[in-house]
């Protein structure tokens, strides 16, 4: 059963780490607190023939400084009045301010609860119009983390890498790395609309259950027909499951891990081959392309860009020793080994 939109009361938003750092964001408000006293205070100093001293009848700047920060922070006194300069700069200076930062608590709040949710709705809105080409990660485990890295270490940018996880700690750490990070359920529509998952590029599951991650996939493959899906499973059983499903690529760590196990077994260096074409750091890569306009017609074996392993037609895979491999046809897909460096861009 696919699951349905979320409730009216769920509010879903996207972060991203800011740019500006915490010490500037602290200036500009400083700034704009000062800057905002001192047209008040000019306003009041080039009009103090408006002004009345009840005690002197006459106007000091000091009046004026006093009368400015009393009005600004709407605070009034009844029968016991300050004098004297020094108590009424006293009070502009040390019992003003002190009374600014109480204001400043009681705005804070009223941001958290108020403004704060207009202002995530605006920055989650822009953000939202940017997402495309973008790919999705469901799940930041331990997996899910070495995805991400994996990617940033080939080149994403890591501000076109959405996270989704239920868990705010784990988030942190993602949006530490400069992703776009979503807390919410994967497993429904609405979190994943939120994300602009039919404009992704390509979505990576790994929610560390294989019952979740297989409800992520049904509910990302009904939002996005054309998405590539790749999905972590842990039981063999489930792995068919995932396919029908409708994941692209289904990963068993347990049995690749098996596969190397028992591939050294065979060659002390045939491990550190496979870890070598996965890494990003490795001498080689596992390069997947379409066959272009100059290769049809031949043999997988003389392609230039590569050492031509496999290529893939319709739903069926052919090595490069078979018949069918020594006559490329329009619309085959090659997998090739090619040297790291000769890599070209963001993969």
């Amino acid at each position: 059963m696919i699951p349905g939109p979320a409730p009216k009361d769920s509010f879903l938003t996207l972060h991203r780490k800011s740019r500006t750092p915490i010490w500037l964001s602290l200036v500009w408000r400083v700034l704009l607190a000062l800057g905002l006293i001192g047209i008040a205070l000019s306003v009041h100093w080039f009009d103090r023939d408006g002004l009345r001293d009840n005690i002197d009848g006459h106007v000091t700047f000091a009046d004026v400084l006093y009368f400015t920060m009393i009005t600004i922070t709407t605070v009034g006194y009844g029968d016991i009045v300050p004098v004297t300069p020094q108590a009424r700069m006293f009070d502009t200076f040390v019992v003003t301010p002190v009374r600014l930062f109480v204001w400043l608590i009681f705005l804070g709040t009223a941001y958290d609860f108020l403004l704060k949710r207009v202002w995530e709705k605006w920055r989650m809105s822009v953000i939202q119009r940017h997402l495309g080409g973008h790919t999705v990660v469901a799940g930041y485990g331990t997996s899910g983390a070495e995805a991400v890295c994996e990617l940033i270490r080939r080149g994403k940018p890591a501000e076109t890498i959405v996270v989704i996880d239920e868990r705010a700690a784990a988030l942190r750490l993602a949006e530490e790395c400069g992703a776009t990070v979503l807390e919410g359920d994967a497993t429904r529509n609405a979190t994943l609309e939120a994300v602009k998952i039919d404009k992704a590029r390509a979505i990576i599951i790994s929610a560390g259950r294989d019952d979740t991650s297989i409800l992520i996939v049904l509910t990302a493959r009904r939002l996005a027909p054309d998405v590539p899906i790749s999905v972590i499973i842990r039981s063999e059983d489930n792995e068919a499951l995932a396919k029908q499903a409708g994941a692209t690529t289904v990963i068993n760590p347990a049995s690749f891990a098996g596969l190397l196990l028992a591939g050294s077994t065979h060659g002390p260096h045939i491990a550190d081959y496979m870890a070598d074409l996965a890494a990003a750091d490795g001498r080689v890569a596992l390069h997947e392309r379409p066959v272009t306009a100059d290769e049809v017609g031949r043999p997988l074996a003389q392609i230039g860009t590569g050492l031509g392993v496999r290529i893939y037609r319709g739903d069926s895979a052919f090595g490069f020793w078979e018949i069918e491999a020594g006559h490329l046809q329009a619309g085959d897909s090659i997998l090739e080994v090619v040297p790291r460096m000769h890599r070209e861009g963001p993969e």
